[in-house]
């Protein structure tokens, strides 16, 4: 059979090529790039395999490419670094070997052919030659594919090429990447790979809370992250994955409104937000904007299912949620915002659109406004056109109401026009209770339209209201302490 030659146009590769040919070094770049190559896609990240020690390669190439963020590991026989936009490695052929309480391996030296055999799938087990002088016996450009690579990705398969079930135990957590590839692509699992994730998926115990995360936010970050999603629930993975998901499913909500099963009305919420966004978090409000929903559920006569306050018990869990899959918790208001008030433009749609009540909206959601209108329209996941129609032209009054609103009274991202301090002065006040009272106040003045958002406006609205304001409250507090 006549080998299959690719056409290798980019300039780092052709200068790592003619370093290798001038150090007597076979070079390959193989895994990820090789696989984009064939598919036709970008990518950034080059991973070059030398037959040899890496090391001192690896910085020769670094002397004369000009790359940057050198780091070497020579344990694991691997150096990167950045040359340009591209995201170099290069790693001496290898073999490894585990042991079945960790997945990080014992590496040793070995053959190319050894070096892709240890690779998670045919389609990233590939390799293209970087030598112009014939060393390896191949030509410049010349596929390396002694595993069926190239036939799995024509087939659309998601294979091994070794026996999965070793292939996963070694390294559990391609059980998830098996599951990411198959949803980015589009792609269908091979039987004997679907049988394996089955019988090693309890092994994804052994690997880091942080790793098994990762995944599930590559999964959401791709064009159509249900069919990952899915592809965990129907693997039996969702609860390793994030157990809270799984217990959307089979939980019924009128179907007029929505999927009729909560959790598909969540993964198709979440692709309605792929294709209009590329925030992860906004994604991953998505996500769980409905995950208080199986709490809250009751059926009530004449109406169906209804799931009173999800969204304000939703956004108390997410703290909980963020901490056991190990999230940044920088990340966590803004997702508790979106998810406490994604009800609320569709509330405000049905209840009236005043002045006041967009204020608050427009104050609450700050900066995030837009954000929470995307998620409201992705949330419309009806069959009935009527419904979506109705639910469209509410959301487009909300928008507009608000845009009028900002424009006129400059709510979003706003200071209060006094500060404790200046309401401690003005009225001989020491820091306390009363200093809030008269604060959110003024804050409640400006959002109800009863003053304008200007600083006159709030002292003399204090001075001729201070003690109403205080006793009310007062009277309040005692109500609520009995």
């Amino acid at each position: 059979m006549k080998p299959v030659r690719f056409e290798i146009k980019e300039n780092i590769l052709l200068e790592i090529g003619s370093l290798s040919d001038f150090a007597g070094i076979e070079a390959y770049v193989v895994g990820g790039y090789v696989r984009d190559l064939v598919m036709g896609l970008a990518t950034n990240d080059i991973d070059i395999v030398i037959i040899g020690e890496p090391v001192e390669f690896a910085s020769m190439i670094a002397r004369k490419l000009n790359a940057s963020n050198l780091v070497v590991f020579k344990r694991f026989r691997t150096a990167q670094m950045q040359i340009g936009n591209a995201k170099v490695e290069i790693v001496g052929a290898r073999k490894e070997a585990y042991v079945p309480e960790s997945r990080k391996p014992v590496v040793l030296g070995g053959s190319l052919e050894e070096d892709l055999s240890r690779r998670d799938f045919t389609m990233n087990a590939m390799a293209v030659s970087l030598n112009s002088s014939g060393l390896g016996g191949r030509h410049f450009g010349e596929l390396v594919d002694p595993y069926g690579g190239l036939k799995a990705i024509e087939l659309k398969i998601i294979d091994t090429p070794l026996d999965p079930a070793q292939t996963f135990s070694e390294d559990p957590l391609r059980v998830l990447r098996a599951v990411r590839f198959a949803g980015r692509f589009g792609f269908s699992l091979a039987p004997r790979v679907k049988d394996a994730i089955n019988l090693v998926k309890s092994r994804l115990a052994i690997v880091s809370r942080e790793r098994i995360t990762d995944e599930l936010l590559k999964i959401l970050g791709s064009d159509r992250p249900s069919a990952g999603l899915k592809l965990l629930y129907d693997l039996g993975l969702i609860d390793h994955v994030f157990p809270d998901l799984s217990q959307l499913v089979g939980v019924e909500q009128r179907q007029d409104h929505h999927h009729k099963d909560v959790f598909l009305h969540t993964l198709k919420v979440v692709d309605n937000l792929a294709a209009v966004t590329d925030n992860i978090w906004l994604r991953f409000a998505g996500l769980v904007h409905d995950i208080a929903k199986p709490e809250t559920k009751r059926f009530v006569e004449g109406v169906g299912w209804t799931f009173h306050g999800h969204d304000e018990l939703g956004a108390r869990k997410l703290k909980k949620i963020f901490q056991e899959l190990r999230l940044p918790m920088e990340r966590l208001p803004y997702v508790e915002k979106l998810v406490r008030l994604h009800l609320r433009p569709m509330a405000l749609a049905v209840e009236g659109v005043t002045d006041s009540a967009v204020r608050r909206l427009l104050f609450e959601a700050g900066e995030d406004f837009e954000d929470l209108m995307k998620l409201c329209r992705a949330d419309i996941t009806s069959k009935n056109k009527d419904l979506i129609k109705e639910y469209t032209q509410n959301y487009d009054i909300v928008a507009n109401r608000a845009k009028e609103v900002e424009e006129k009274d400059r709510i979003r991202n706003w200071r209060p026009p006094v500060n404790g301090d200046e309401i401690m002065r003005l009225f001989g006040l020491q820091p306390g209770i009363e200093v809030g009272m008269l604060k959110k106040a003024v804050e409640a003045a400006i959002l109800d339209g009863i003053i304008p958002n200007d600083h006159e406006a709030a002292i003399t609205y204090l001075r001729e209201n201070k003690e109403k304001i205080l006793s009310e409250e007062k009277k309040h507090l005692r109500r609520f302490s009995v």
